[in-house]
């Protein structure tokens, strides 16, 4: 599907991750990926996936670390949201609901 800066602009930090992330997108072609950032120390990230169903939600987490333990700490550390999630899941998922209409942040 593809990569998308949701909301914003990139910047050297989200390049970095969108980097990274690419070579999840490569072995996972369906997936959908978003990310924008939320205050000056925040980025958020959602990956929309059919290959996640049926994996815990740490399985998850476990498999798209691996793509971004390629980023700095400090880049990683920006990472304030990584919602994994199947399509099935997006619906119901509070946490995408907050990352399609995220509150302001005060920062």
């Amino acid at each position: 599907m593809g990569i998308a800066v949701t909301r914003g602009t990139a910047d050297s930090i989200i390049e970095r991750i969108i980097t990274a992330l690419r070579r999840y997108l490569e072995d996972h072609p369906e997936a959908e990926i978003g990310l924008y950032r939320q205050n000056s120390v925040s980025v958020r990230v959602r990956i929309i996936d059919s290959a996640f169903q049926g994996i815990t939600r740490a399985g998850r987490s476990e498999l798209v670390w691996k793509y971004l333990d390629s980023l700095s700490e400090d880049d990683q550390s920006e990472i304030s949201s990584l919602i994994l999630l199947t399509p099935a899941e997006t619906e119901q998922s509070f946490a995408n609901f907050e990352f399609n209409n995220p509150v302001p942040s005060g920062l």
